[in-house]
């Protein structure tokens, strides 16, 4: 079965052009698909034949609403989707002074196994199809009656181990025939798989590269993030250094503040002498609270420590303002708990 929303329109064309059918049947079935249509029964200018073909050749994705909570601080809403195959991903839709912010997943679980991370907890089944990460934004729209502006890869799972999907992803959610979210406004966030870096940095894109660091040195990186033992600080930064000087786009910086483990004075003048020149800002996350994890968030004055340290190497610091912490918005948490209650 063909997976008819992930498909560039020259592709649809040929596949109906191709079964015999004129080819401005395509340009009527393209619309449909982005208007958000879940079956082909709702493409009511099509003829039944064509009907049939699509219904027995292709398949649309969806992401069906399992469960939904709104934060009474902020109106944060996280969503738990169930897919066509019955997996489930998260997604969390952000309501910002500049508009509605998106972050979607790219797979369901994940494989890095980052020790302060929810999702890795749960295991690792399959990585998302571009049409399923489309389908994340446009239920989100249709639910809320909203349009979403900006989107984070930052749910569930690592974009970049998902590479061809999401490259797909980001030409088809940029299409001006489609939800038309201009580069600028999307986010990648990534763990740091450097051949992959280099890779992206060749499409130029013009999206931010958001790598998440969450330590100064390899000692203590390797402690929480098993890729640094595949690649290493050293060869992560330079990367970043040459995505910017390919792409010109400042490069930011994701470490969450964990206390007692990479919080220290002494972290953040390493984290400044790494980072020392290039062009980036560094995200402070206080850490949330994963089940069967013992980390805590950093005090706020080791924060506020933490920031001015950076400052004196020019380096750009804020401390991530926290949304929805009612609903534990951050990803991996609802399904988890879903699981565990008896659901996938």
């Amino acid at each position: 079965m063909i997976d008819i929303k992930s498909i560039y329109y020259p592709e649809l064309e040929k596949l109906i052009v191709d079964n015999g059918f004129p080819k401005f049947r395509a340009k009527q079935i393209w619309g449909w698909l982005n208007k958000g249509v879940e079956s082909f029964a709702e493409m009511k200018n099509l003829p039944k034949n064509i009907i049939d073909f699509l219904r027995e050749s292709s398949y649309i994705s969806v992401a069906n609403i399992e469960k939904k909570l709104v934060s009474r601080y902020d109106k944060t809403v996280k969503y738990l989707f169930m897919l066509n195959d019955g997996e489930f991903v998260e997604t969390v839709v952000m309501n910002y002074h500049h508009g509605y912010s998106i972050c979607v997943s790219t797979q369901v679980g994940c494989k890095m196994g980052c020790t302060f991370c929810a999702t890795g907890k749960s295991g690792f089944s399959r990585s998302l199809t571009a049409s399923e990460i489309l389908a994340q934004i446009e239920s989100a729209q249709k639910d809320l009656n909203v349009r979403i502006s900006n989107i984070v890869l930052m749910g569930m799972g690592e974009p970049l181990d998902n590479f061809d999907n999401v490259i797909r992803f980001l030409k088809l959610v940029s299409n001006e025939d489609g939800l038309n979210i201009g580069m600028r406004h999307i986010t990648l966030s990534t763990c740091g798989i450097v051949p992959r870096i280099y890779e992206l940095a060749e499409y130029n894109f013009g999206l931010t590269l958001s790598v998440s660091l969450h330590a100064p040195d390899n000692e203590t990186r390797s402690k929480t993030m098993p890729i640094n033992n595949r690649y290493s600080i050293e060869q992560l930064i330079k990367a970043c250094r040459d995505y910017f000087d390919k792409t010109g786009r400042r490069v930011s910086f994701e470490y969450a503040m964990i206390d007692g483990v990479n919080d220290s004075d002494l972290n953040a003048e390493k984290l400044g002498a790494l980072l020392k020149g290039l062009n980036c800002h560094v995200n402070l996350i206080p850490v949330n609270s994963v089940k069967g994890s013992e980390y805590k968030k950093s005090r706020v004055e080791r924060q506020k420590a933490f920031v001015n340290i950076l400052k004196k190497y020019s380096i750009t610091a804020t401390v991530r303002r926290t949304l929805g912490s009612d609903i534990n918005a951050s990803c991996g948490q609802l399904k988890r708990n879903h699981t565990e209650e008896g659901g996938k």
